[in-house]
């Protein structure tokens, strides 16, 4: 049975020059293509079904970072998730827990 999880990526990517603010608009572009989903400025989560696919994206994300700045990422499982407590602002849709039904095949 595979685990859902998450993957949580927090960024500080410069943006004095229109080159920073244009790699670091590419890096954002390619969070939100693979899947991401904004939680706050800055910081991003995508859900995974089992290892795997952690693995998977863990790759594209080596792949696609910025040559500069500060990037970092967190995995937790879907249990873990569900313990953010928000104190200020309002749950969105991304931030709903990801419930799985069982199916039984004969």
């Amino acid at each position: 049975m595979n685990k859902f999880m998450r993957i949580i990526v927090f960024f500080d990517l410069p943006v004095k020059t229109k080159s920073e603010r244009r790699t670091a608009a590419k890096f954002r572009k390619f969070l939100i293509d693979d899947g991401y989903h904004m939680l706050q400025y800055s910081l991003y989560a995508r859900t995974c079904n089992g290892n795997d696919a952690v693995e998977k994206h863990k790759r594209r994300l080596y792949a696609s970072l910025p040559d500069n700045g500060s990037v970092r990422m967190l995995v937790i499982t879907e249990k873990q998730f569900q313990s953010i407590e928000i104190l200020v602002g309002k749950l969105t849709a991304c931030d709903n827990t990801f419930e799985t039904e069982q199916l039984t095949l004969f």
